[in-house]
């Protein structure tokens, strides 16, 4: 037998249709949709975020190179320096600064005496053909030869050539008169005294070029 609801009908249990169980299904689809949608977001927004980095890093990678090629062009440009530097520094060092002696040698000579001939090396001492022989100095060295009234006039030459630039020392080889009362002349000493000395130097600096004083300054043994 069929049961038989007597409440009034504002009064009875209402029952569950069909339509709400399809309500939650399509919220749990939205849910769903809307997780998905925040996830592409997030995923996509942070590929292009390191896609912008990727370029930022390439440009950076682009400056850094442009700067390496501009620091070694001045790389290069300071190795051609120094070999050009140490080029011009062997070629002084090799060469003798005639003008410096020629100029120096006119102040300390005494006013009575002459010189003869004047030989000079930059690698040793020099022969009676001007030929560099066995070194005796890590500098150039000359070779002088003259005449001189007094061997005195001899040792006063000897003490201001000591005083040059750069000189370090002063041999003195001979000194004696090749004929007793023959005239002297600008080729023979005759009477007077012949002398023949080595000057050595110190290795080359920078030229200092004389102060243009006519007279043999103090530090040269001037007085005389």
């Amino acid at each position: 037998m069929r049961p038989v609801n007597l409440l009034p009908e504002s009064q009875r249990r209402r029952q569950p249709s069909g339509q709400g169980g399809s309500a939650y299904v399509v919220l749990s689809a939205l849910a769903c949709l809307l997780i998905m949608v925040a996830v592409y977001v997030l995923t996509a927004n942070k590929a292009t975020s390191r896609d912008n980095d990727a370029a930022a890093a390439s440009a950076k990678a682009d400056q850094l190179e442009a700067r390496a090629a501009e620091i070694g062009a001045f790389g290069d440009f300071a190795q051609v320096k120094e070999t050009r530097l140490a080029s011009v520094q062997q070629l002084a060092g090799s060469r003798f600064d005639w003008e410096r002696l020629m100029r120096e040698l006119a102040r300390v000579l005494p006013s009575e005496g002459w010189v003869q001939v004047v030989k000079a090396s930059t690698t040793g001492a020099i022969d009676s053909s001007g030929t560099a022989t066995e070194t005796v100095s890590a500098g150039p060295t000359a070779q002088l030869t003259g005449c001189m009234p007094r061997q005195s006039d001899v040792a006063r030459l000897m003490l201001r050539l000591r005083r040059m630039h750069r000189v370090e020392d002063v041999t003195l080889k001979e000194s004696t008169r090749e004929q007793q009362g023959a005239p002297a002349t600008l080729d023979n000493c005759g009477r007077l005294y012949k002398f023949d000395l080595t000057v050595a130097f110190a290795p080359a600096t920078p030229q200092e070029a004389p102060d243009g004083r006519k007279s043999v300054p103090a530090s040269l043994g001037g007085g005389s």
